[in-house]
């Protein structure tokens, strides 16, 4: 191969690859490399060409064929890596991502009915199981996307069917309560935790079949509770309570409207 080989590769600058090369072989450089790949293929290449392929590219028998040969046995493969992520929530922000309809009843089977006059829920015992009385409360809970994912517990916001009443807790003096408060669905699409929306968001954590907890986001150590005698206000108490009773099944209602 009096005329020497020439591999294209691109480069800004016309150089000679000389240093240890087989006498009569040459490497031009004319074009600058697009890829790291070809890059890598040329530097492997020209390390067996300089190494223990010397003594072959000289004989009279070695010809096209066999440098490409050498070639394809250097080939490295690339590969092309995509990360794909979701865009996590906002930094302190829980931001809604559904809503659905559940029923919910506390541990002593008792359901939870509206009282009007007084912005109340109380627990009470439906007389004949007559599901569908009016004051019955069904919950529309929003849940939540929240800034430090968890495997525990998940962020709701609890409103009332039929209003636009939502269950909040903060202080009334120096101890945390439950409230019925108007608000405006649109007001609660994100909550930032330091925020006085906060107290719109509660942690429903799953205690069995059907079964939670619901602990106030901003006094983790209280939970929605009933009292032990029928027709009393739910409300809040801390986790170590024995006199009250945390526990209620919450079953989704299918295929509603909210």
């Amino acid at each position: 191969m009096a005329s020497g080989l020439k591999c294209n590769v691109m480069k800004h600058t016309s150089e000679t690859w000389s240093s240890k090369m087989p006498e009569g072989l040459a490497l031009e450089i004319s074009h600058h490399p697009l890829t790291m790949k070809r890059v890598a293929n040329l530097i492997i290449a020209m390390e067996r060409l300089k190494g223990g392929w010397s003594e072959s590219l000289l004989s009279s028998e070695f010809r096209d064929e066999n440098l490409l040969s050498i070639m394809l046995e250097s080939a490295v493969e690339e590969h092309l890596v995509v990360e794909v992520t979701s865009a996590p929530p906002e930094q302190g922000v829980f931001t809604r991502r559904e809503e659905q309809q559940y029923s919910v009843y506390d541990s002593q089977k008792r359901s939870l009915v509206r009282d009007q006059n007084n912005m109340e829920l109380h627990a009470v015992v439906v007389q004949g199981g007559n599901e569908d009385n009016d004051h019955i409360v069904t919950l529309n809970m929003s849940t939540y996307l929240q800034p430090v994912p968890s495997t525990q517990s998940q962020p709701v916001a609890l409103g009332i069917k039929g209003t636009n009443f939502y269950l909040s807790c903060s202080k009334d003096g120096d101890k945390p309560t439950l409230h019925l408060e108007a608000m405006d669905k649109d007001n609660l699409r994100s909550i930032s935790k330091d925020s006085e929306m906060a107290r719109f968001l509660f942690y429903k954590q799953i205690t069995g079949v059907d079964v939670s907890t619901l602990h106030s986001a901003c006094f983790p150590q209280w939970y929605i509770s009933t009292a032990e005698s029928d027709n009393m206000p739910v409300d809040m108490c801390q986790q170590t309570c024995e006199t009250r009773y945390k526990n209620f099944t919450i079953r989704r209602i299918a295929n509603t409207q909210s």
